[in-house]
């Protein structure tokens, strides 16, 4: 999520440029509101919207980011969004946001156009690259910006944001909007570097309108914020504007009309008097969520320099905190655990994504539902069902779901889910997934979950995938990356929305995936999305298969080839298993599609021979950790340090061993 503030206020200010002061930004903390940077990064720089993302050169993006800031000794802390708030205030503007996000998902399937729809998998990828780039990050447990603000006050530095609310806030050292930050046009004063930008500052702003700095927050209530709406007839703050203020009038009529007053209680009392003939009880009611939207902007204690500083967790709301386990603070804090998570344990509610598709196709999340449903047994336990959000056609719908168990997850309690056996926690996921620890044995670890997630893929897309889009999505992962561009892109295609929504249940598959193993501990190493999946690539494999019949090759080595193969053996395997144990009792399940056959286009791209074909399956690992280990893939980038494997595999026992180095490199 990502709050919107006082709506119009970033224009208001914009159109007065002389609150701002010109500044050469550099060797000074700089406290981020994440979720801003990375819908700022992702939809300004024209990156993929409606093909399934383009990772890859998102990643490059953020590690140019993080660059810049280095180059200019700027220490950034980045701060992201957990949870929804547990007393559901925001409920119906997240409600609202939502049907709002649906209509423009569906929009843009239908007309190929960018309509800013964030690709499911994007926040994962940010997450990954900042923890591989060692950038402190901090995830809070509800909405982040009263944290950025504490922590930014705590350590007088300025914040780095798009959203209005920090024009409100009162900040030592002010708020960088990101929109001026020109941290890809470095400048240089002597052997130093500094990145231009824009500070603003509160009471620049008060100086400038003539307002009494403590009256902003009865400023950001009287205005309408996300928390409150007034609903005042035809009553209009305009009225009090200067001439000329055009599309900004009801705001410096606002502000105009603030001028008379010192303190907040006097400007609401005399505020519900202009309103007309109110009841006793609406008054009461205004008054009631005015005074609520001004204590929105009243700082807590701060609680995230402990973290960042210390490594320990910030405490939870004293309300709530006996629902959520004390061990799943500190990696909710270090974002190694989905903030989805608070949201089941305090609300019993699982707000779904909605990715780029046409309405007319079902929901992408109804085939890992089953996935969600064993998270949702191991949170919460039998006896209680999850509110799942998501949408039929083009409304938005609320879903009753109950949890399920596995096997293995029967044993298991919350409270003490983190001290089970490795071994235990494991089954759990490969029991959901519906495949087995020695179906995976001969891949590298680091693509074990994704070619498990493409098994139960395989299994429950609806409509069953077709050969090409299988094909596609095998090759893409034994590919790793596509080379970073360097040249301007080609122009899109036209959107396959059948294609889409295929992929779309994959990335819906592999996202609660992940979801669902870390919670059980990665008892499988996470896969780097950046390096495993393209949207954008798999879309083009699929058309280049149906219109030319051929691929062109992007590897030279064997590799690829024998990356492939694994895959293919897997898949394969599980096919044939399941084929005979289901067939007669899952009617509605898909018919396992052959796959041991490959397309001569992907003969001619691969160039197979009988030994490779013939060769075992532990063979087939042996050689294919010990390519790996050679750093052979045309995709290779630098070999990292000892440590940055170790928290990329998100695993240090696993890390350590032979089997994790090649994937390394990938």
């Amino acid at each position: 999520m990502t709050g919107m503030g006082v709506q119009g206020l970033t224009s208001l200010v914009d159109a007065h440029r002389r609150i701002y002061r010109d500044v050469q930004f550099r060797e000074s903390r700089l406290v981020i509101d994440g979720c801003n940077l990375l819908y700022k990064l992702y939809f300004d720089f024209g990156l993929d919207q409606n093909h399934g993302g383009e990772y890859a050169t998102f990643e490059v993006l953020i590690e140019k980011f993080v660059k810049a800031l280095r180059e200019c000794r700027i220490s950034p802390y980045v701060v992201l969004d957990g949870g929804s708030d547990y007393t559901d205030k925001k409920l119906q503007t997240l409600t609202l946001r939502a049907k709002n996000r649906i209509k423009k998902a569906h929009q843009a399937a239908e007309g190929n156009q960018r309509e800013g729809v964030l690709p499911q998998l994007v926040k994962l990828v940010f997450k990954q690259t900042l923890d591989r780039l060692e950038v402190p990050l901090a995830q809070c447990y509800g909405e982040a910006d009263r944290e950025i603000a504490a922590l930014a006050r705590e350590w007088r530095c300025p914040v780095l944001s798009q959203d209005s609310d920090f024009y409100i806030f009162d900040l030592p050292a002010g708020l960088l909007p990101l929109s001026d930050f020109r941290w890809d046009a470095l400048k240089h004063s002597g052997s130093r570097s500094y990145i231009p930008c824009k500070n603003y500052t509160t009471s620049s702003f008060c100086i400038f309108f003539s307002v009494q700095q403590q009256l902003l927050p009865t400023f950001a209530a009287l205005a309408g914020n996300d928390y409150v709406k007034l609903r005042i007839g035809s009553f209009s703050w305009a009225q009090f504007a200067p001439e000329g203020s055009g599309a900004t009038s009801r705001l410096e009529g606002l502000l105009c009309w603030l001028r008379g007053f010192c303190r907040p209680q006097e400007a609401f009392e005399a505020a519900l008097g202009l309103m007309g003939d109110l009841s006793s009880e609406r008054k009461a009611e205004l008054l009631k969520d005015l005074c609520l939207g001004m204590e929105e902007y009243q700082l807590p204690p701060c609680s995230l320099k402990k973290f960042f500083i210390h490594g320990s967790a910030p405490p939870f709301p004293a309300e709530v905190a006996g629902l959520v386990p004390d061990w799943t603070w500190l990696p909710l804090t270090q974002a190694r655990l989905n903030p989805e998570l608070l949201d089941l344990l305090l609300l019993q509610r699982m707000s779904l994504t909605f990715p780029v598709g046409h309405a007319h196709l079902p929901s992408a999340h109804l085939v890992s539902r089953p996935l969600r449903q064993v998270m949702y047994g191991l949170l919460l336990g039998g006896g209680r069902q999850v509110m799942e959000r998501d949408r039929d056609g083009i409304q938005l719908t609320f879903i009753p779901v109950q949890p399920t168990f596995t096997g293995a997850s029967r044993q298991l309690l919350l409270p003490y889910l983190d001290q089970a056996e490795p071994s235990q926690r494991l089954q759990v996921l490969l029991e959901a997934l519906q495949v087995t620890e020695d179906s995976l044995s001969c891949l590298p670890p680091q693509l074990r979950l994704p070619v498990a997630v493409t098994c139960y893929w395989l299994q429950r897309a609806q409509p069953p995938p077709e050969k090409e889009l299988l094909d596609a999505l095998l090759l893409g992962l034994s590919t790793g990356p596509p080379p970073r561009p360097t040249e301007a892109p080609q122009p899109r295609r036209q959107l396959d929305v059948g294609v889409a929504h295929t992929f779309n249940q994959w990335q819906s598959c592999l996202m609660v995936s992940i979801q669902l193993n870390q919670l059980l501990g990665f008892p499988l190493p996470e896969p780097q999305i950046s390096r495993l999946y393209e949207g954008t690539l798999v879309h083009q494999l699929v058309h280049q298969m149906r219109s030319e019949g051929k691929l062109r090759p992007f590897g030279k080595n064997s590799l690829s080839v024998k990356l492939y193969q694994s895959f293919q053996a897997v898949v394969q395997q599980f096919h044939t298993q399941k084929a005979t144990a289901s067939s007669e009792t899952q009617k509605t399940a898909q018919q396992p599609r052959p796959v041991d056959d490959l397309t001569p286009s992907l003969q001619r791209l691969f160039l197979l021979n009988k030994d490779e074909e013939a060769a075992t399956e532990a063979s087939c690992s042996v050689r294919v950790q010990e390519d790996l280990g050679l750093g052979n893939l045309m995709s290779v980038r630098t070999r990292y340090r000892t440590k940055e494997r170790n928290n990329r595999c998100r695993n240090p026992e696993l890390a350590r061993k032979e089997e994790c180095r090649g994937w390394d490199l990938l």
